[in-house]
């Protein structure tokens, strides 16, 4: 069955899964959702409209599993700019958590790989979840810890979403092609400094730059325009280190 979105004025959405859509607004039967075309507009039994989309790739992303917090989409993005991830990449990650990040790059380098490193098998579970619900067939997920070595070789960037970022390093000097890229993900200021302190002193290393991005989504409803009330404040500090 080929996936549907419904979307509202008010921008809520939901997927069809093949049964009635009940929500807040009123029920969309499975017949009338079958038989409409993409671009249709449909009525609830409230009369509140909702349009038929087929669903993009971030449009399922959002409904993806989450355990573990993942890094936000702000952040990602601007790692795969920053980088110029190509589409051929070879990466690897760690750790999965509830494996957004991993979806994401997998999703960007679709004729490239990645690998996934999480040692907890709840989360590892997850993962697969939420791969399998993208549709996603080009990660490979690895039950291990990165701490103790990465297989890899000839990679194109480590991310690492760590406790301890610095205790990696090594690891991931020998993965890396030449020019290739560690990005650490860290919440914490003592995590920024022990990972660019780790990397100074580790030969083959260029420390880039430290950063974090923010985001302010603003109202406009005719001349009432101010930022929300309710912002995305500090998620994480950006480190990027490239191998000589």
């Amino acid at each position: 069955m080929k996936e549907k979105l419904l979307i509202n004025k008010e921008g809520y959405k939901y997927l069809f899964k093949g049964n009635d859509l009940h929500t807040s607004d009123g029920v969309l039967t499975k017949d009338a959702i079958t038989k409409a075309k993409i671009g249709d507009v449909l009525q609830t039994n409230k009369q509140i409209e909702y349009s038929l989309l087929e669903p993009s790739f971030l449009d399922k992303y959002w409904k993806i599993k989450r355990n573990a917090q993942i890094i936000p989409l702000k952040d990602l993005g601007f790692i795969a700019a920053e980088i110029g991830i190509a589409n051929d990449w070879t990466i690897v990650e760690a750790g999965s958590g509830s494996g957004g990040a991993t979806c994401f790059f997998a999703h960007l380098c679709s004729n490239g790989k990645v690998y996934t490193y999480e040692l907890r098998e709840d989360y590892v579970k997850i993962v697969q979840g939420n791969l399998d619900l993208l549709g996603i067939t080009n990660v490979e997920i690895k039950n291990k810890s990165i701490y103790e070595e990465i297989e890899e070789k000839n990679v194109d960037m480590v991310l690492l979403d760590l406790p301890e970022p610095w205790l990696a390093v090594e690891h991931a000097l020998h993965a890396l092609k030449h020019g290739g890229y560690i990005v650490s993900y860290s919440p914490c200021v003592p995590q920024v400094m022990d990972f660019v302190d780790k990397v100074r002193n580790t030969s083959g290393f260029l420390y880039l730059k430290t950063c974090i991005v923010s985001e302010t989504e603003w109202d406009v409803l005719g001349r009432k325009v101010r930022p929300k009330s309710q912002s995305i404040g500090h998620s994480g500090f950006l480190s990027f280190v490239r191998k000589l």
